[in-house]
This record gives structure tokens, C-alpha cells and sequence, in this order.
């Protein structure tokens, strides 16, 4: 049985640079880079060296802490650096791409005819797994258990994010197989959660196997956190896996075309690119030649993979993160700015009523990365309670993580959260205090505790 949930607290920031719905797709980016920390709790182990020819789909590197998850390269080409950092942490494993992807075969199947372990083992063996990650943690998801429940949240809320129902026309096909596989996956349900009030794409609106569930509200309504403590809550001890909608596609192509094709729709966006558009692009490019075509508007700037609330700082000759579909430009907010909030300002944009931008709700604002303060004591304001749409006391979970008193974590819900979810807290603190950084070392303190 579907449900409907209409979150009340929350925010959406609304931004310059909205991508224009039409899709480029460039030549295949020179340089691929896979990057080891854009997974939670990974230890790799190489099983390449530089001059290693590879296929898309050649198994590049697994976890040590389960050797059974394995990391394949998303093009074909050749190793050409394996970039290492302190105490020789491997920090990216770079790809010279050929211009035309070859890749490696693997078998073809309907899941519905497959056992849940024929399933697990191809999406091992092909490196497909890795897409698909759970709650609590944020890691990727454990082969040898067994979720309570799957989610796909169609719709991100995020600042300037990809449509998802754009980018998803005409993969109906793909998805559906993606959807049956997952669906064996679980003993319970499988949820698609979809804007409510909206047009959504057909893969999505005639998905089989799945429940339906429509949801409205401010951002973070579109983060998968909130739709799971809304819809199915995570209790001690409990599992809960979520992946993409784009995810889904590949895992529908490696059963009906017997490849990892890890190609990936991007929205760039952001007021210092000159034509925010769609780039049909695949998993780890390189995004130098993107941002070459975009354009990028002149001063210092600030390009972020994934948004503007908890995407990750890369250099214009960066990569794009393995479970990005988004590339954000704005300015570095690293000027002085005379009287600071003193100032009075019309186009100024403020959560609460200190300048005048309530006046104007639907107006797009061309925010920097000035914070316009520095870090000051934690003090309970009442800030985060507006815009936090769980029933989870955020202050409390925080300072709870800060003493490191685990006993109370798990009582505030701490299996509930991941980084993303308090990005909205972070962003009107007072305080000025780091959240997201916060709840990442309280859960990995959790997650250490109990492995």
C-alpha cells in the first residue's frame, strides 16, 4: 500500500545557474580517476599496477574488510598512476581512457529466473555492487545480509539538482530489470518514492515490483534518510540498502546486455558557469573538458562534485565522485565585506528575518562561500529544529557525539542519520559548528564499535 508524507520542516535554497534541460555528450575524458575515499570504511587492496591494460569492468581493486566487494574500472584503457597520500593511502586510481570503450563480457540473465545468490554473485563479480549502500553507516552494503527494505528516491531536493525525471526518459527497459533484481535482494519491500504533484517519468510511474510512495515538502524531503525515517525507521540492528535511480539503470544493463556501463547523466550548474546544462558523461571522468564546454565565468571559484550543501571541493582538473550527478560552480566567499552582516542588503539571503529576502521567496540568489562568522560555542538556538524533518532531537545527537557517549547516540537515533541530513543545520547555524563532520565520526565510531 503506498503512502503519502508531507515534510513541514526544512528549506529549499534557492540558487542562480539552473541547469537547461538539454543533453551534450562530449568525446570519452582522457583521464578517469576512481577515488577509494568517496567510499565510507574502504580499505583497498590493489589488484593492478601502473601499465595494466583494463577493460570496463576489470576488477581494479576490493576491500579488505570483505574481499568479496570488488572495484572495476568504468572504461577501458590504461593504469597510469596509482596516486598515493601519508602512510601510503591510495587516494585515486588513474585511467587513461581509449576513445572507444571496450568492455568486458559477462553473462546475460533475466533476475527474475535467478536465486538471490546467482544475483549477489553477478553483481559482485562485475563491480556493480558497489552502487547500492545502507543505512545506518552509509557504507556499502553488506553481501551476507539481508536489507529489511530497499529505497530509490526519484527526486533530490537538492540546490540546482539533476531532474531525475528528465535524465530517466526513455530507460524505462533498464530500470524495470534493475527494479526485479533489487527486488530479490529483500524479503520486504522495495519503496519508489516519487514527488508528489508531479509529472513523473514512466520508468518511474509504471515501475513494477515496487511500492509507490509520494512525498512533498522542503529540502531534505528528497533525501533518502528522511523518507526511510518517515516510511520504514531504522531500528538497532536493522538494515536498510538505497541506490540511485541511475544506479539502477546499470544494474538493469549488466543483466540485459551483460556490461558495466557506467554511464551517467551530470547536471553542472552554479552562477559562475556561464551554460549550466546536462552532460551525459561516465563514472569518474574527468571534468576538465566539461567545464571547458560550460564555460566558466571569471574569479576565484569554488567547483564542487555533487551540491552546494555536502558535495566535495575538486580542482578544475578533478573527478567526478563515484556517486555524483551533479557539478556545482559558485564563487570562494574569501573577500571582506565592509560591516559584515551589520550591512544592511536587499539581495542579501537570510533564513531568519535579519535582512529582507522573506520579502521575496521565490527569488534565485548567487550565494558564495563566505560563512560570514567564525565557529562559536554550541548553544541550543532552536535553528535546527526548522528545517530538521525527523523526529530526532539534532542538537542533543550532536553534543552526544562530541562527548562520545555511544549508549546515548543510539538512543537520539543516531542509526537514523548520515552527513547529507544535517546539511541544512550546518548551513543555518549560528555557531557555526561543522555537523555533517560531526555525525560522520559519530558514525564511524558506531560502526567501528560494533564490526
Amino acid at each position: 500500500m503506498s503512502e503519502y508524507i508531507k515534510i513541514k520542516r526544512g528549506l529549499n535554497l534557492k540558487l542562480i545557474g539552473e541547469a537547461v534541460k538539454s543533453v551534450l555528450e562530449l568525446p570519452v575524458a582522457e583521464i578517469f580517476a576512481i577515488k577509494p575515499k568517496d567510499f565510507v570504511g574502504l580499505t583497498p587492496k590493489l589488484l593492478v599496477k601502473v601499465g595494466t591494460n583494463v577493460l570496463a569492468g576489470t576488477k581494479l581493486f576490493y576491500d579488505k574488510n570483505d574481499e568479496n566487494i570488488l572495484f572495476c574500472s568504468p572504461v577501458s584503457g590504461e593504469v597510469i598512476e596509482i596516486l598515493r597520500g601519508e602512510k601510503r593511502v591510495i587516494l585515486e586510481i588513474k585511467i587513461l581512457a581509449d576513445r572507444e570503450v571496450k568492455h568486458h563480457l559477462f553473462s546475460k540473465s533475466n533476475p527474475n529466473q535467478l536465486s538471490r545468490k546467482e544475483i549477489v554473485e553477478q553483481l559482485l563479480d562485475s563491480g556493480v555492487w558497489t552502487f547500492i549502500r545502507q543505512r545506518p553507516y552509509g557504507t556499502i552494503a553488506k553481501p551476507s545480509e539481508k536489507p529489511k527494505a530497499i529505497f530509490i528516491s526519484t527526486f533530490d531536493t537538492n540546490p540546482l539538482a539533476a531532474d531525475n525525471d528528465f535524465i530517466m526518459s526513455g530507460k524505462e527497459s533498464h530500470f524495470q530489470t534493475g527494479i526485479d533484481a533489487l527486488k530479490k535482494l529483500t524479503t520486504g519491500k522495495v519503496h519508489l518514492n516519487l514527488k508528489a504533484n508531479s509529472s513523473p517519468a514512466a520508468a518511474f510511474s509504471q515501475a513494477q515490483n515496487v511500492q509507490i510512495n509520494n512525498i512533498s515538502g522542503p529540502h531534505p524531503a528528497g533525501n533518502v534518510g528522511v523518507q526511510i525515517h518517515h516510511i520504514d525507521p531504522i531500528n538497532k540492528g536493522e538494515v536498510v540498502w538505497y541506490i540511485h535511480p541511475q544506479d539502477v539503470v546499470i544494474i538493469g544493463k549488466l543483466f540485459t546486455e551483460g556490461i558495466f556501463d557506467a554511464t551517467r547523466t551530470i547536471a553542472v550548474t552554479g552562477s559562475q558557469i556561464i551554460k549550466p546544462q546536462y552532460y551525459k558523461t561516465i563514472v569518474g571522468s574527468s571534468i576538465k573538458n566539461i567545464l571547458l564546454d560550460a564555460g566558466l565565468k571569471k574569479g576565484e571559484n569554488r567547483i564542487i562534485s555533487g551540491s552546494i550543501l555536502s558535495g566535495s571541493k575538486v580542482p578544475a582538473d578533478g573527478f567526478l565522485g563515484f556517486y555524483d550527478s551533479q557539478i556545482t560552480v559558485i564563487l570562494e566567499g574569501n573577500q571582506y565585506e565592509f560591516m559584515g552582516w551589520l550591512k544592511p542588503g536587499f539581495d542579501k539571503f537570510s533564513v531568519s528575518r535579519t535582512f529582507f529576502s522573506w520579502l521575496t521567496p521565490n527569488k534565485q540568489h548567487d550565494l558564495n562561500t563566505n560563512l560570514h562568522g567564525e565557529e562559536r560555542p554550541f548553544v541550543m538556538t532552536g535553528q535546527y529544529e526548522k528545517v530538521f524533518p525527523m523526529n530526532i532531537y539534532p542538537v542533543q545527537l550532536l553534543k552526544s557525539i562530541l562527548i562520545e557517549d555511544i549508549d546515548m547516540m543510539e538512543k537520539l537515533g543516531i542509526y537514523e542519520v548520515a552527513e547529507e541530513d544535517f546539511a541544512l543545520c550546518e548551513l543555518v547555524c549560528t555557531s557555526k559548528i561543522k555537523s555533517q563532520e560531526i555525525i560522520r565520526h559519530g558514525l564511524d565510531m558506531v560502526r567501528k564499535e560494533f564490526s
